[in-house]
């Protein structure tokens, strides 16, 4: 893991100090910030998406599709717990935490749209971290990267539906082409650019050229996070001083959610009898959220002030330790995992 990524929590954590502050000593200047938008799109905060999104793209190999039916019982598996009962589940608890349980303890303006970030966490799997969680459970490396390039390939049309169904039946009003847009500014257009890129420098120097960029831009990308998160909190930051307890109880959803998914998808493996080092990356990454996209559609749709990017940014938060906690229970429970395949 990259220092960035190793301390990402921590730099989560510093980017709420350093952002509360700074939106209270300058007020002003957050506010000048959040007017500078065009059809609804905030352009600072665009340009640090688009710096987030196409470095962790650029890895994408959509070639790797080939390779999809080696693995087929995990590609399987890993799909059906991304697409079919991880926004769906999401969407349950935030309901039920967030629309009920927590109530008394949250804003009652802000309900909707915290249910709405959280849905949004959840409706896209992640494309650039779960690389990093397949190594240190030992996976296969080719399976990992062509699921991550089929569920690339899927959410470009999935994306949108699955978030639309989603708010409609939460009752929450779905901007339908504010959603169409935010698909394609942070979706489609990154997808196309960062192939293009990714072509034209393998042609110029092939594989040790490719290397060198990725090295040089993921400091880049992960600037760009934590730069968005100081806006975010900037512009959260009266909220969260009022009521430090809305970051522990938007985080309880997320947390068992990804124990959840991570969980079902491991036991779906097993059940199905694919091999560790395959069960291993399909639990993270049925269980990673991609918070880069949830957090661009979230101040799309809802703007920097607004409960849905609140929810997803702390989704940031919380990705390192729990992943990484899913990590030592997939690798300390491998002699289990593999009696299981012998019996």
């Amino acid at each position: 893991m990259s220092v960035f990524e190793r301390y990402l929590s921590l730099l989560v954590a510093a980017c709420i100090v350093v952002g509360i502050a700074l939106g209270h000593l300058f007020p002003g200047a957050f506010g000048a910030i959040g007017d500078a938008e065009i059809a609804q799109v905030n352009l600072p905060v665009a340009v640090l998406v688009w710096l987030m999104i196409v470095p962790m793209l650029v890895k994408i190999d959509f070639a790797a599709l080939r390779e999809v039916g080696r693995h087929w019982r995990g590609i399987g598996v890993t799909l059906f717990v991304n697409w079919t009962v991880k926004p769906f589940s999401m969407a349950l608890l935030g309901w039920l935490f967030i629309g009920h349980l927590f109530r008394p303890w949250l804003p009652a303006d802000q309900i909707e749209s915290y249910i709405a970030g959280l849905i949004l966490l959840a409706a896209a799997p992640c494309t650039a971290m779960v690389f990093v969680w397949s190594h240190l459970t030992r996976g296969e490396p080719h399976f990992t990267l062509s699921q991550v390039a089929l569920n690339d390939a899927i959410m470009l049309v999935a994306f949108a539906p699955i978030v639309g169904l989603l708010l409609g039946l939460s009752a929450i009003v779905v901007p339908w082409n504010t959603l169409l847009l935010s698909v394609g500014l942070y979706i489609v257009v990154p997808v196309i650019v960062a192939q293009l890129l990714r072509r034209a420098v393998l042609a110029a120097g092939g594989e040790a050229a490719l290397a060198k960029l990725l090295a040089r831009l993921q400091p880049l990308s992960m600037s760009a996070l934590l730069a968005t998160l100081v806006l975010l909190f900037g512009f959260q930051g009266e909220r969260i001083l009022a009521q430090p307890l809305i970051i522990a109880l938007l985080a309880v959803p997320i947390l068992i959610q990804v124990y959840f998914n991570a969980g079902l998808a491991y036991l779906l493996n097993r059940a199905s009898g694919e091999a560790h080092c395959v069960a291993g990356p399909s639990a993270l990454i049925g269980a990673s959220n991609f918070f880069e996209l949830a957090v661009a559609a979230a101040i799309s749709l809802f703007g920097l002030q607004s409960g849905a990017a609140l929810a997803t940014v702390v989704g940031v938060l919380v990705e390192v330790p729990v992943m990484l906690s899913v990590v030592w229970i997939v690798n300390r429970s491998q002699a289990w995992y593999e009696r299981g395949l012998r019996a």
